[in-house]
């Protein structure tokens, strides 16, 4: 069986498309590209050649089992053709179809305008499908937000319905200005932290105003009017942009003051502790510990009657120089 290799550079098909294009080259051709290799006894192009016969007119509806039945292709294959399949399909069915995609913050406003003149409050949310296709554009309250009255299964549980993929949620200000209230930050928190348990995200929780706008995606993202929510290929969500804006913790400590305690003197060689606040394990207390028997004890005698692990006892132990070890 003649491999690729064989056939003069002018005829493959790979060559063939460098030079002439496209459309000088067959179906099964264009399917040996995309293949790229052939298998055991057949090479690319025989390989091609044979799944465009077996189906035909019905290429285009090809399934993954369907290629998995060919002797030879294997999964890698299959996902390969199917994947193109549809990919091209999808790109079709966005020019030739009368749906609406939304991209960016202006496509939102556009579909939403007539909020801005709205008297009362109103939350809209719009659901997604993975193409960010419009499927519903539904009204979700209407009247003030209220975190504890807005429940995130009032937006999330229509989103489930549909299979939606993700949502943009949209809220007006009637008194004209569109900055985010505490109360706005306090449910979009709430909210897209729900979508990102739901496995539902929130693109963007937009605020309109009469004649303004907040997107809380374009104030994240420190980007300007307009900008589109997919960047290369990766839906960016706010739960991971809320993520990102975190401070990264630090951990501090501060050595405890002496006068942070009050330590009345009640008789000599005696203290009386006021304050049980609990503040770490004694061995992080010792120098705290000795600072104050150093100043208000006195003799060769100490009784340590929370002695626990005994961390204490033993380092008294070894302060020979102030401490009896066999009084202890």
């Amino acid at each position: 069986m003649p491999k690729i290799k064989d056939i003069p550079k002018i005829d493959r098909p790979r060559e063939k498309f460098l030079q002439k294009g496209a459309d000088a080259l067959s179906k099964s051709d264009l399917l040996a590209i995309l293949l790229g290799s052939g298998i055991k006894g057949k090479n690319v192009r025989q390989l091609s050649e044979n799944i465009i016969k077996k189906f035909g007119k019905n290429f285009l509806n090809i399934t993954v089992d369907d290629l998995l039945e060919i002797s030879g292709i294997g999964q890698a294959k299959a996902l390969q053709i199917a994947s193109a399949i549809s990919l091209v399909k999808r790109f079709y069915a966005d020019e030739k179809s009368n749906e609406i995609i939304i991209k960016n913050s202006q496509d939102v406003l556009s579909l939403t305008y007539d909020l801005r003149d709205k008297k009362k409050e109103h939350l809209v949310c719009l659901y997604l499908n993975a193409r960010n296709s419009l499927l519903k554009k539904e009204i979700i309250s209407v009247g003030l937000l209220d975190k504890a009255l807005l429940h995130p299964r009032e937006i999330f549980y229509p989103a489930t319905e549909l299979n939606a993929a993700s949502v943009i949620l949209i809220h007006n200000h009637p008194s004209g200005d569109s900055s985010p209230s505490e109360k706005d930050n306090q449910i979009v928190e709430k909210i897209v932290q729900a979508g990102e348990i739901m496995g539902i995200p929130v693109i963007d929780f937009i605020i309109v105003s009469e004649n303004n706008h907040y997107s809380f995606y374009e104030k994240l993202k420190k980007q300007k009017e307009g900008f589109d929510y997919i960047l290369d290929g990766i839906q960016g969500t706010l739960f991971a942009m809320f993520e990102a804006e975190k401070p990264a913790y630090e951990i501090t400590a501060e050595k405890i003051q002496e006068n942070y305690f009050y330590i009345p003197q009640v008789k000599e060689n005696h203290i009386q502790l006021h304050n049980r606040r609990y503040i770490g394990n004694k061995h992080k207390l010792l120098e705290w510990i000795f600072s104050i028997i150093n100043k208000e004890c006195s003799g060769d005698s100490f009784a340590d009657i929370f002695a626990g692990t005994g961390v204490v006892y033993k380092l008294l132990v070894n302060q020979k120089n102030y401490f009896n070890h066999d009084s202890i």
